[in-house]
């Protein structure tokens, strides 16, 4: 894709012709700044009436522990002010993990027992090759649990906030066993700051130390990236692993 808005446009249009197919869809969903012009275009899809959510079923990777849902940068803030409260999807359909759940153990357990064949999970790609908050070294074989989140992450991350102190040191994420198991996965990547990380996906080892580097073994990942993510690629287009 030549710029961040034709690899938004190009993900949308993947989602919204996988709902019109199958009405009834499951689909995992990222935070952050990338998917931002994907959820955008969703939206204006959805207000022409070229796609409808309401028997769509949604599951977000992550959450923040200790942050309410009314918290600005809580990930439940983040969906809906940048995609649910604008699309006609049931309020009940909507999944994301629970941060100041009492027992954060069981409610990973619970969330991993509701997530049930997912469609197209959306990803995003650490600087660190985290997908989801599964930082390097989490197995391959993880579910939905506790993370501390690296130095790095939480950098990444204090854009957001008023500093990096006020940053949390914890999540829920989905583990890298479950993102696995989606049927498609679109990962997301925009910024020449991503182009080291696109180009050790693409071309390095598998390995935990860049968690990653596990969607080469997925039969259906269609990478999505604009020039800069992509420079250091000999094709800068769109790729399949």
């Amino acid at each position: 894709m030549n710029n961040y808005d034709e690899m938004s446009e190009r993900a949308a249009a993947m989602i919204a012709d996988q709902i019109k197919h199958v009405p009834h869809s499951t689909l995992g969903l990222a935070t952050g700044s990338t998917p931002e012009g994907l959820y955008r275009s969703l939206i204006q899809k959805n207000r022409q009436d070229k796609v409808s959510f309401k028997d769509v079923t949604t599951f977000n990777l992550d959450e923040y522990i200790g942050l309410s849902e009314t918290d600005t940068n809580s990930y439940h803030f983040f969906m809906h002010s940048h995609f649910f409260d604008y699309i006609d999807i049931q309020h009940h359909n909507i999944h994301i993990p629970n941060g100041l759940a009492n027992d954060l153990e069981q409610e990973c357990e619970n969330y991993e027992a509701k997530i049930r064949n997912i469609d197209i999970q959306v990803l995003g790609l650490g600087l660190n090759g985290h997908i989801g908050f599964n930082e390097p070294g989490t197995s391959f074989l993880s579910r939905t649990h506790l993370v501390h989140l690296t130095e790095s992450t939480r950098k990444a991350n204090s854009r957001y906030f008023k500093t990096i102190e006020d940053v949390p040191e914890r999540a829920i994420t989905m583990g890298i066993n479950t993102i696995m198991k989606s049927k498609k996965i679109i990962l997301l990547v925009s910024g020449e700051r991503k182009a080291e990380a696109v180009e050790r996906l693409m071309n390095g080892e598998i390995s935990e130390d860049f968690p990653a580097s596990v969607l080469q073994r997925h039969p259906n990942v269609v990478l999505i990236g604009d020039k800069a993510a992509l420079k250091k690629l000999r094709l800068q287009n769109e790729f399949i692993c």
